[in-house]
Order: structure tokens, then sequence, then C-alpha cells
């Protein structure tokens, strides 16, 4: 393995023709993960499903907290996957300086380790919107798996195509999740997006559960295809485009945290410089690192960095006079709370400060490309093994393998 450990230095297309290491490392990771989503997934019909279907306020406790649950295996799943089949450490640094900075005290009580000194949690913000600059499709794998060490594992909330909705098992277990599903098309999204927002805000708030909401502005990863259109809207807008990532758009992230604030006066922005070795400067990503690459053929990212800044949205982040959405809304209902347009003056302001958020983290990948590192003093680095806490958390990836243990019981009382 030690050969193979050295292969993420080059573009996939470059890299030798796989070995049976490699096969067998193929066979099993697709063998185990479709198991674990299929007992996961299955939990969700044979024992949630009913649950949901008896309108009582004690067994609606129980599905809510079932959902979570299902979840949170999902998530574990992430970790274990990668503890197995693609073995990698999060690097993992915090702002000291300037807009987003940690204060010293903060640091000192954000890294929790055992007693071997292993890194076993992470105290960042529990109710927070986490954003992040997109350059493989692995960003979202590896962002669900830091919720982890949060321990907000449970309560992700992530924004895909309405399409992936129907994909069997996993869109069915996503739907379960209360993801949301838009059609890309914003004239029909945004209603739809605030109202879903506004509901899980205010369930977070209600029940006090933790919820962290991962978007990504640029929409889209850093490719030989997208680079060229960030540099026409730069262009278009007289503005100086980005060297290492894409422009950010605002408009997304501005709806979600204009919904989300009235309901949670605590809200946070965590925003993430997610960086990857051996991918070279004005080099894209996704030839280096793509999921099949990553754990089918083990070729993972010996490290995988990220350093966070966080800010507190009523204060810190220009979002705007938010009292006109302040009331209660419905799942899946418009309501008058919901906005349906956001003054100009505050969208341009908006815009700016997160474009120059951007700029920020464009200049940190500048020195992450000259010194392998996302902070100017690497000793303030915090390295996490990506591997499970406990090892019967295995079981929890699994559902304790309730659904085959419910299929073995049905399939005894049948036969007699």
């Amino acid at each position: 393995m030690g050969e193979i450990s050295q292969l993420h230095a080059l573009p996939i297309v470059q890299r030798p023709p796989k070995t049976w290491t490699q096969t067998i490392n193929t066979i099993l990771f697709c063998v185990v993960f479709n198991i674990a989503c299929l007992m996961i997934n299955g939990f969700q019909f044979t024992v949630l499903l009913p649950l949901r279907l008896v309108p009582l306020s004690l067994v609606k406790h129980l599905y809510d907290e079932g959902i979570r649950y299902s979840k949170g295996s999902f998530g574990t799943l992430l970790v274990l996957m990668s503890q197995w089949f693609a073995p990698t450490n999060l690097v993992v640094s915090f702002e000291t300086e300037g807009p987003g900075r940690f204060t010293e005290e903060e640091i000192q009580q954000l890294v929790v380790k055992d007693a071997a000194g292993r890194v076993v949690s992470l105290n960042l913000p529990r109710k927070a919107v986490m954003i992040a600059n997109h350059q493989v499709y692995a960003d979202w794998w590896y962002a669900w798996c830091l919720t982890y060490f949060m321990g907000t594992h449970r309560d992700v909330f992530i924004v895909l195509k309405k399409s992936l909705k129907w994909v069997p098992i996993v869109g069915w277990g996503m739907q379960f999740y209360n993801f949301i599903f838009l059609a890309r098309s914003w004239a029909s999204d945004r209603i739809y997006l605030s109202n879903r927002l506004s509901w899980l805000g205010r369930t977070a708030e209600k029940e006090d559960i933790p919820l962290t909401f991962i978007l990504y502005p640029e929409g889209t990863l850093v490719s030989k295809d997208t680079r060229p259109v960030s540099k026409r809207f730069a262009d278009k807008m007289g503005i100086p485009d980005m060297m290492h990532t894409l422009l950010p758009r605002s408009t997304g992230l501005h709806y979600s945290l204009r919904s989300l604030a009235p309901k949670l006066p605590t809200l946070e922005l965590i925003d993430i410089t997610m960086a990857y070795p051996g991918i070279p400067p004005f080099g894209y990503g996704q030839a280096y690192y793509t999921l099949r690459s990553i754990f089918c053929d083990r070729v993972p990212p010996p490290t995988v960095h990220m350093h966070i800044r966080k800010f507190n949205v009523s204060k810190e982040v220009p979002i705007g006079d938010i009292s006109s959405t302040s009331s209660e809304t419905l799942p899946n209902k418009s309501s008058k709370s919901v906005e349906v347009e956001i003054p100009d003056i505050e969208k341009d302001k908006f815009d700016v400060w997160l474009r120059d958020l951007w700029r920020e983290k464009d200049q940190r990948m500048s020195l992450f490309l000259a010194t392998s590192s996302l902070v100017e003093d690497p000793k303030r680095e915090v390295k996490i093994p990506l591997a499970l806490r406990r090892k019967r958390e295995v079981l929890d990836a699994f559902a304790f393998f309730i659904p085959a243990f419910i299929g073995w019981v049905y399939s005894h009382l049948w036969a007699h």
C-alpha cells in the first residue's frame, strides 16, 4: 500500500493500471457500503415509516429521534468507510486574527482529547450554517465527517438537485433526512428554500437540537469548464477573478441566513477553507481526487486540510433587516413571513462581504500551495485521524442490522 499511497500527486489518467489489491478493495467497499445503506434505509422503512403513520405526539417524537439516529448512522458510516478503505487525517486550524477569529481561550476549549492525546471532539457551534470552497466531490463527505467530531452529524442538512431524491436507497434515505431538494430554478426554489429553512430553524430552536446546514456558495467545482465562466462574470462586474476558487454566488446563502437567523438567535456561520495535497497550482481537484479513486482505488488524500472561521450571523454578517421575516412558517407551505425579494442595497452589501471573504480564502490557498499548510505556523494545526472513537459505533453505521433481524423474525414466523 505504500506505493499506492504516493499516487495522489499524479493525475488519475496518468496512474498505472489497477492492482489486484485495488480491485479487491473496490469490491469490498461496494459490498460493505451498500449493505450499510440498505440497513439504514431498511430501518427507516420497517421501523420509522410505520411510526410516522400513527397520529400521536409521543410516537412523532420517537419518529423524529429515529430519523436523527438514522442520519447519524450514515454520518458514522462515512467515517467508517474512510477508516477502513481510504485512511486519512483531517488537519484542522482556526483563525486567530481578523474577522472570524477565535480567541485564545476559545481555541483552548475547542479541541477535546482523550487520555491518549487523541482528538475526540471539537466544540464548534452546534447551530450553524457551514460554507466552504468546492474543489472535489468528496468535499461534502469530509465536511460531514467533521460534524461527527462536532457532535452534529445527526443534524446535517444539505441542498441537492431534485432529481436525486428518487435515486434508489440513497435518494429515499435523503428524503427521510429532510434534505432540501431544489429544481435549480431560483424563481420556483426561493420560497420553498426559505420555508424549509425557517421550519428547520424553528424546530431546532424549539427542541433544542443541533443544526448544521452545509452550503457551497461557488455552486460547482473549480474545473476547466467553470473557470472561464467565473472569469467572464468577473470581467462583466469589473472586478478581479479568483485564482484558486470561483467567484461565490451570494443569493442562495443570503436567503438561507435570512431564513434561519430569525428562528435561531445564536446562529453562527462556519467558514471552512479546504485544501488537498498533491493538486498543483491552477490544477483541478477532480483530476486528482474522485469518490471512485479515493474509496475504490484506495488513493485518498493523505491529509484533508480545513481552516475554520466563525461569525455570529446577527452581529458580524451583513444579512440586512430581517424584522419582517421573524414570524413562524410551516414546511412546504407559503407564508407571508417569507420574503420574495431582498432589497438591492442589502444584496449588494452582502455580495461584497462574501466576495471579500472568498478573496481571503483564495490567498490562503496560495499559502497552502507554497507551504503545504493553510496557516503560517503549522504548529497550530490539529491532526485528527479519520476513525471512529469507539468500536461499538461500527454497529451504529449498520443501524445495528435491525432490518435484517426483523426480516429473519418474519421469515421464521411465516415458515411456522
